[in-house]
């Protein structure tokens, strides 16, 4: 295995880091998603079963602050895992670029010096690093399977925007 060809296994084991760590942080989504829709159902019971005891100011109070609370913790919840994702996206690219160049500055010196010393070191590291890049590919499999479950069917994605909390009041006043 050449030196070149050991850029583009250490290229694609940066690349499948990448995608185990964005699996991760879509775990992390869907989680967060699912805490917040229990959260939400549990208050909205415990609203229910106390509404008799209320006045509908205070029943009404309480539902704005848990849609307001929701609402504060999506937006949350969306602006760290987009920025996560937007961190690891650029550490990818950056890691790649520097293996590229590496890859090329190794070449070029084995050129004008005629040692080939790197390439031997190439020769002898390809079998780990490919052993790796199999093991990595299996890790971001199993994330992914995980983050799929995570995520189940009857999960929101974060992604789809959601109603602030002063445009849901304004539309259960307008019932």
């Amino acid at each position: 295995m050449s030196a070149k060809n050991l850029s583009t296994v250490a290229s694609d084991l940066i690349a499948s880091y990448g995608n185990t760590a964005k699996n991760v942080i879509d775990a992390y989504r869907a989680g967060g998603e699912r805490v917040v829709s229990l959260l939400e159902q549990r208050w909205n019971r415990a609203l229910k079963e106390s509404r008799p005891e209320l006045t509908a100011e205070v029943a009404k109070n309480a539902s704005a602050a848990q849609v307001a609370f929701s609402t504060f913790y999506f937006k949350g919840l969306s602006l760290t895992t987009d920025g996560a994702q937007q961190v690891v996206k650029q550490l990818v690219k950056v890691a790649e670029a520097g293996v590229e160049r590496a890859a090329a500055n190794a070449a070029l010196f084995e050129e004008k010096t005629g040692v080939t010393a790197l390439q031997t070191l190439a020769q002898a590291t390809a079998p780990g690093a490919l052993a790796l890049s199999k093991l990595a590919a299996q890790i971001e499999q199993k994330t992914a399977d995980l983050a799929s479950k995570i995520a189940g069917d009857d999960v929101t994605t974060v992604s789809a925007k959601r109603p602030s909390a002063f445009s849901q009041r304004r539309a259960s006043r307008a019932v």
